[in-house]
């Protein structure tokens, strides 16, 4: 059993992953800036990751850091890359491994085409999104070898608006967006945490991202 401490516990993929690690039988400390209606036998904890005392304090003992949040601005101005540095010296002081749940847009398209972010297709409502949380990739990239994570890229279609159903099933990739032969780049919420999870258990993907959907 590990200790999992899952930041953004209350949304839509932490709260599938919180859900998927309780099912296996881990211990859950969820987080979020209102931790309220998490599922029973998870240690819920209010509280920011821009907060550098609480988050070293939430995080004693972890042995996993999960980061389910948007990488986008929050009400304060503040992206999740400007709390990166206080996520990173957490791992360090527990010895813990930083997963974090991305997104699609900074895959590529194919082998040698350009980012889905960067394709003409790409809705100009969810640019900002997608390249707040292309920096964070980057900057994990940057980090001393010594600093063990992952970075997972759901399906195009991946979100609480296309929940989907729980099949225990997934393609992995790399860097380039999975498709299915119709064209759809699909994942449910409750793959996505399997695959999470899966990860998290047997670890395959040290220090890279990775792509995950049907």
């Amino acid at each position: 059993m590990s200790k999992l401490v899952v930041f953004g516990a209350t949304g839509y993929a932490g709260g599938r992953i919180t859900e998927e690690a309780l099912r296996r039988g881990h211990s859950v400390t969820g987080v979020a800036r209102k931790a309220e209606g998490l599922p029973d036998g998870v240690e819920a904890r209010a509280g920011s990751m821009h907060d550098a005392a609480f988050v070293a304090e939430v995080t004693k003992g972890a042995d996993e850091i999960v980061v389910a949040t948007p990488g986008r601005a929050d009400d304060r101005g503040l992206l999740l890359l400007d709390a990166l540095p206080t996520l990173t010296e957490a791992a360090r002081a527990a010895g813990a491994r930083l997963s974090f749940v991305g997104g699609a847009g900074s895959l590529r398209v194919s082998e040698d085409g350009p980012r889905l972010i960067d394709t003409p297709e790409f809705p100009e409502a969810y640019k900002s999104e997608a390249g707040s949380h292309a920096e964070v990739l980057e900057a994990l990239r940057a980090l001393p070898e010594g600093v063990d994570w992952f970075y997972l890229s759901p399906a195009a279609e991946f979100g609480s608006h296309s929940p989907g159903e729980r099949t225990g099933k997934y393609r992995v990739g790399g860097d380039v967006l999975l498709s299915a032969a119709d064209g759809h780049s699909q994942l449910s919420g409750a793959d996505l945490a399997i695959a999470f999870l899966d990860e998290i258990e047997q670890p395959k993907h040290r220090r890279v991202r990775f792509s995950v959907a049907y």
